[in-house]
């Protein structure tokens, strides 16, 4: 928070021009990675900025350190910091942090979603064509064009569309009924890994489906009486 409302430092560039990395983003990481090291040794990582390591112990964290950079480097308060921790069966607990509204949304297998210790659930919504959609957008140009064909088609079969800019809090918009439903291609492990557990504990359905055009997973979540009909409308 401390560097969200200081100067904007040592901004660089990844995969393309518009695809931003911070200082915040690297001492995030930073972070959490010493924590690892001191407390959880023997389990693998593998975050967004680069740091990975090999599991002895069954359980790897799966990190992104700042999830909408883009936001936090425009000084738009929605971006935050996910955490999942993975087995061989999949995520195990996933956590996402948003210290600009204070809300800490948590999940483990079998026990169901919180926000700040208070249960969530999807929402009840059963037509497709008064929900509200949220989906978010790459970097790539290319990708870029034909996610917006897509959405194009989406937002005539839909009440609206919303793109926030952090894939992991519009999973735990999903989680909690602020969406009723959340669609982007292009995602990687650690953009989905925690909101997906969420949205699963929270009573909903996650796909996960190959990307075209490249690597990376489109993902669609939404409540059951949703899901069908929106990921059909999204891969068509």
């Amino acid at each position: 928070m401390a560097s969200f409302t200081g100067a904007v430092e040592e901004v660089a560039t990844k995969t393309t021009p518009t695809d931003l990395v911070s200082k915040a983003d690297t001492d995030s990481e930073r972070v959490l990675m010493d924590f690892i090291g001191e407390h959880r040794p023997d389990d693998g990582v593998l975050a967004e900025e680069g740091s990975s390591s090999k599991s002895t112990s069954g359980l790897c964290w799966v990190i992104d350190p700042l999830d909408g950079t883009v936001n936090f480097l425009f000084r738009i308060p929605v971006w935050a910091v996910s955490i999942a921790i993975e087995d061989d069966k999949g995520a195990l607990v996933g956590v996402v942090h948003d210290p600009n509204r204070n809300e800490t949304f948590t999940a483990s297998r079998g026990n169901g979603a919180f926000l700040n210790g208070r249960r969530i659930a999807v929402s009840e919504r059963t037509e497709l064509a008064t929900a509200l959609i949220g989906t978010g957008f790459a970097y790539e140009v290319e990708r870029r064009a034909a996610q917006a064909r897509v959405a194009s088609e989406v937002v005539t079969k839909v009440r609206d569309i919303r793109r926030a800019g952090s894939a992991a809090l519009d999973l735990c918009s999903v989680a909690c009924g602020r969406l009723d439903g959340f669609y982007e291609a292009y995602t990687e492990r650690w953009d989905r890994a925690a909101g997906a557990l969420l949205v699963a504990e929270a009573g909903g359905a996650v796909g996960e489906i190959p990307a075209p055009l490249g690597a990376g997973t489109t993902v669609v979540a939404s409540n059951f009486a949703l899901h069908d009909e929106l990921r059909s409308l999204v891969t068509r």
